[in-house]
């Protein structure tokens, strides 16, 4: 018989670079691993106020210009994606919290009646639409344009957050937030929030922990 499937649980904002660079490596893992992982994505609320976050934390040190250059620099250490060089300076969005609504009715959309990666293809394509084409996705006209444009339908979309049912799944993820106490994009939980990989962490450790998830028996502590 086999094995239950590792469950991988990836939380992060959609406003955060780190975790525009990270995706790659949550994507390998789906590919390296198929159906032996179970992989569920959760938002937190990193950027939900942006001009109030940058105004806190990068209030001394330039505001929204200085986490613009440091953003750039970040970014510049990953040959995989692209910023775009007004990025933070010029159309700023004003929440994370809109668009994590919008990926949240995608998944629901994609639960009932698919297709199938629907919202692994939003996600990605939400966050290169603002970080490489500075498409401001706070908005609910860009977050539309991007469903059209990967063929989802627009209307179940607008029907899942006018009914309320992707708010109160966006609920859910921050609760789950709170419980394992995440407050880091990104970060992954394994083994049922045993094993907490937060921030920058490179493919191969996340590949080495689910390996070792997967070797040991449900029943049995991991050595990771």
């Amino acid at each position: 018989m086999n094995p239950a499937p590792v469950r991988v649980q990836h939380f992060s904002d959609i406003l955060c670079v780190w975790a525009y660079a990270g995706q790659i490596r949550v994507d390998e893992l789906q590919a390296t691993f198929g159906d032996m992982i179970s992989l569920d994505c959760h938002f937190i609320d990193v950027f939900g106020d942006t001009a109030g976050k940058i105004s806190s934390a990068w209030g001394e040190r330039g505001g929204f210009a200085g986490f613009a250059a440091h953003v750039q620099a970040t970014a510049r250490q990953f040959d995989h994606v692209r910023v775009h060089p007004e990025l933070w300076t010029r159309e700023v969005p004003a929440s994370s919290l809109s668009c994590h609504v919008f990926l949240r009715a995608v998944k629901l959309v994609e639960d009932d009646a698919g297709p199938a990666d629907a919202f692994r293809h939003a996600i990605w394509a939400v966050r290169e639409a603002f970080f490489r084409d500075l498409v401001d996705i706070s908005r609910r006209s860009a977050q539309l344009e991007i469903a059209d444009a990967l063929g989802l339908d627009t209307a179940a979309i607008a029907a899942g957050i006018d009914s309320g049912r992707a708010h109160a799944a966006l609920s859910g993820d921050h609760a789950l937030a709170r419980a394992q106490d995440i407050r880091m994009s990104p970060a992954i939980l394994l083994n049922d929030g045993r094993q907490q990989l937060r921030g920058n962490v490179g493919y191969r450790v996340l590949e080495a922990n689910v390996r070792e998830l997967l070797h040991n028996p449900a029943v049995e502590a991991s050595w990771c």
